[in-house]
């Protein structure tokens, strides 16, 4: 006879959200189109309105969130000489994970001359999640690339913090075929009091990094002239023909201005749902 935890745990697990979105867009006399379209799952992509050039899209997860077990694949390839925008439609929620972590598996590719921006939302993690997500970046030597990600340990406004749970990062970027940037953070058991030491992130509840190619000292220098309007702690620099800006805040919203500020000196246009 079947225990009440095997029954619960094949429940759980039968119930788990899968989602996969793949997509390719080319240039056709200058504009960017959206080339074949694949979907499945509890994941979608939306262009919601025609641009002059470029085109925009926008991620949706009708699964309302993203819970244990949960799996969720991404895959887009940018030809030579489009534009590419992407976000999500809101934050993404990381609940509770009781049972194995969640999987965020992203891979870009992006020509020559081409350009891939990637925007989505906060995700937000409550107390107890459990994500592994990856990130798999291949561009063209000629290839341009803004990638920003937001991370909240907690819905501080409701007055929650995470205290306990996983989170493992993994980036791995190459440009012309060589591998320029490689990094995994992993934050496991007792996050909270990890996040409260100083050399970690002094008590903040938000993360960020923005990751632009190519990058440079001048662009450094355009960052950093924003830096008394800082909110948080930003840290910026260069290497290997790319620049990075590093994010601390005690909360989203902070964390969230002060991004907004650096791209607005990298001459990015912001998704219009980042202004509402």
């Amino acid at each position: 006879m079947r225990s009440e935890l095997s029954v619960t745990s094949t429940i759980f697990e039968a119930n788990r959200a899968r989602g996969a979105v793949r997509f390719d867009v080319h240039a056709r006399d200058g504009v960017t189109r959206r080339g074949a379209l694949h979907e499945s799952g509890s994941l979608r992509v939306r262009f919601p309105s025609p641009e002059d050039e470029g085109l925009s899209g926008v991620f949706v997860n009708t699964a309302g969130g993203v819970a244990g077990g949960d799996r969720f694949d991404v895959e887009i390839s940018a030809a030579d000489a489009t534009r590419l925008t992407l976000t999500t439609a809101a934050a993404e929620k990381v609940y509770r994970a009781p049972g194995p972590a969640a999987e965020l598996n992203i891979a870009l590719k992006v020509g020559a001359g081409a350009h891939l921006s990637w925007l989505p939302q906060e995700t937000i993690l409550f107390d107890r999640a459990r994500v592994h997500r990856r990130f798999d970046i291949a561009l063209d030597e000629a290839a341009s690339l803004l990638l920003c990600e937001i991370v909240v340990f907690g819905r501080t406004a409701m007055g929650e913090r995470m205290e306990q749970g996983e989170f493992v990062d993994r980036w791995r970027l190459s440009r012309g075929g060589r591998l320029v940037f490689a990094e995994t953070v992993r934050l496991d058991g007792n996050i909270g009091a990890k996040l409260a030491r100083s050399a970690v992130a002094k008590g903040g509840a938000a993360i960020g990094t923005a990751l632009i190619v190519p990058g440079d000292e001048a662009l450094i220098e355009r960052i950093r002239e924003a830096s008394e309007s800082f909110a948080g702690e930003v840290g910026i620099s260069a290497w290997n023909g790319f620049a990075m800006a590093r994010f601390c805040a005690q909360d989203a919203a902070r964390l969230r201005a002060d991004m907004m500020a650096v791209l607005a000196r990298t001459g990015a246009a912001l998704p219009r749902l980042w202004l509402n």
